[in-house]
């Protein structure tokens, strides 16, 4: 796996407004760093494009290099570690500038920039 991977994840059940089940999800984990914790970073992905009116989104395009068949929204700010069995097969991934942009919705979402 490699940062900017899409991959279907199986997400724990949840309450509220947390996303869960199968869905495909954004890597936001470097395996060359950290292949050897038990858990992975991930970014869902919701094809609910009304869900960009909320701050830590960013558009993913469907394109035959992302794999996907709808443009979806990642939800940055639904960043999960979840276990590495609940990841399951590549579905492409995205672009260096929607890399770019995922990330930067996530420093937002931590302070690190404004």
């Amino acid at each position: 796996m490699r940062v900017g991977d899409i991959c279907w994840v199986e997400l724990p059940s949840a309450s509220g407004h947390e996303q869960q089940g199968r869905r495909p999800a954004i890597v936001a984990q470097d395996d060359a760093y950290a292949s050897h914790l038990p858990t992975v970073l991930v970014v869902p992905l919701s094809s609910v494009r009304a869900a960009l009116r909320f701050a830590g989104t960013a558009l993913i395009r469907a394109t035959p290099q992302s794999g996907l068949r709808i443009d979806s929204v990642a939800l940055a700010f639904q960043l999960r570690a979840v276990d590495r069995h609940r990841v399951g097969s590549r579905v492409g991934e995205i672009s260096n500038a929607e890399k770019q942009a995922m990330f930067e919705e996530l420093d937002k979402l931590t302070g690190r920039i404004r």
